[in-house]
């Protein structure tokens, strides 16, 4: 077999010295990769300093314009804020105004049918003036009164003329119908005021009482049942 020849690698290395007088030779080596990239490292932060500085003016006006605009941004941002902070506070006080207007509605709407009740409800006395009273003894539930001269007979709530008829007993009878259940019925032989079909209010006229007419027979009935007049009454005095 021939002789195979092995070539070694030669590394290169830099080796630094000093030869002072007043010391010792030193040496440093250093391989040359690492000199290389401490000069690259070098050159970049050297390059990066003088790109920063020729450049700072650029790159200070890009962030001015940067926070120029970041501003504009937040300025508008206040002013849209500002904006809906005075139509949520217009909203606000249109909702409050709603509100009074609809308490104040339903109060009225609450008095208005406290008025309506009151005024359908037969508690008024049937005759203008004064008057005596007593209770039928027989049949159905009947107050009698007999009333002064120049008195009239009056319905005692507000409703609508269902029946004007004659009456064996009385000479005539009316009935009024209140739209609440209430039914209230007037016999009297006076002369009669009212026809068939009309509303009345309360205090309206019904009968003109003359000296032969002062007999009055009351009634009233309550979801079709005769209940006791006197129970309804707000007699005073």
């Amino acid at each position: 077999m021939g002789r195979q020849r092995h070539k070694r690698k030669k590394h290169q290395m830099v080796i630094l010295a000093t030869d002072a007088v007043d010391t010792g030779i030193e040496q440093y080596r250093y391989h040359p990769w690492l000199i290389r990239a401490g000069v690259l490292i070098l050159c970049i932060v050297l390059g990066a300093g003088i790109g920063y500085f020729y450049f700072e003016k650029d790159i200070i006006a890009e962030k001015n314009r940067e926070a120029e605009a970041w501003q504009e941004q937040i300025t508008v941002l206040e002013q849209e804020k500002a904006s809906l902070e005075s139509e949520v506070a217009s909203l606000n006080e249109t909702v409050q105004i709603l509100s009074e207007t609809i308490n104040q509605k339903m109060q009225n709407e609450a008095q208005l049918s406290e008025q309506l009740e009151k005024q359908t409800t037969p508690t008024e006395f049937p005759l203008t003036g004064s008057a005596t009273m007593e209770e039928a003894g027989e049949g159905d539930p009947m107050c009698i009164f007999t009333a002064a001269d120049g008195a009239m007979v009056v319905a005692t709530a507000a409703g609508t003329v269902t029946a004007v008829n004659d009456d064996s007993e009385y000479g005539h009878n009316i009935w009024v119908d209140h739209g609440n259940g209430y039914v209230t019925i007037y016999r009297n032989s006076g002369e009669i005021k009212v026809k068939k079909g009309e509303t009345v209010t309360q205090g309206t006229t019904l009968f003109l009482v003359g000296d032969e007419s002062n007999k009055l027979g009351y009634q009233m009935l309550k979801d079709g049942v005769y209940i006791d007049p006197m129970e309804m009454l707000a007699i005073s005095g």
